[in-house]
């Protein structure tokens, strides 16, 4: 099915806490989406702004597991990322870290849930928890909503 909804992504950082919540509908099963997240050949295609292509170096999507990967832009590395997956459960639930090599110390806990809606579509809620709250400002002021925003977009489109 292929609808042309354009669907908005909420990126909210709780004031109180150390949290940061995103929240995006997709016009896809919850195991569709759940597959772009675990599946590296179509992750790679999706996440992060436009202007980048992910190389991945590493990636075991299964509870245990782990994963690294780099950001290029023309030609250039200007990113590397890596983490753990706590916990991967089909078709609704993927707890991982999240770290930013070269970032200092932080890391980031996150929890994706996927709900399914009516009419075979999915609510994504992904809530990343760091330690302090100069490091979720520093996240929420990185770009990193352009790379979320994108990133979505364009896996609408491999959705379709």
């Amino acid at each position: 099915m292929n609808r042309s909804t354009r669907h908005e992504t909420a990126i909210v950082a709780d004031p109180d806490i150390p949290v940061i919540t995103i929240v995006r509908e997709f016009d896809a099963s919850p195991s569709d989406v759940f597959r772009a997240h675990v599946d590296p050949d179509i992750f790679r295609q999706w996440c992060g702004p436009r202007s980048t292509e992910m190389r991945i170096e590493h990636w075991d999507a299964r509870t245990g597991g782990a994963w690294r990967y780099a950001a290029w832009r023309q030609g250039e590395e200007i990113a590397r990322f890596f983490g753990s997956f706590h916990e991967v459960r089909e078709p609704d639930r993927i707890v991982q870290t999240f770290t930013y090599e070269g970032g200092g110390d932080g890391v980031s806990l996150e929890t994706l849930r996927l709900e399914e809606l009516p009419g075979g579509r999915t609510r994504l809620t992904g809530v990343s928890v760091v330690d302090t709250m100069e490091l979720r400002d520093i996240i929420m002021n990185s770009g990193m909503e352009v790379g979320v925003v994108e990133g979505y977009e364009r896996l609408d489109a491999l959705l379709a």
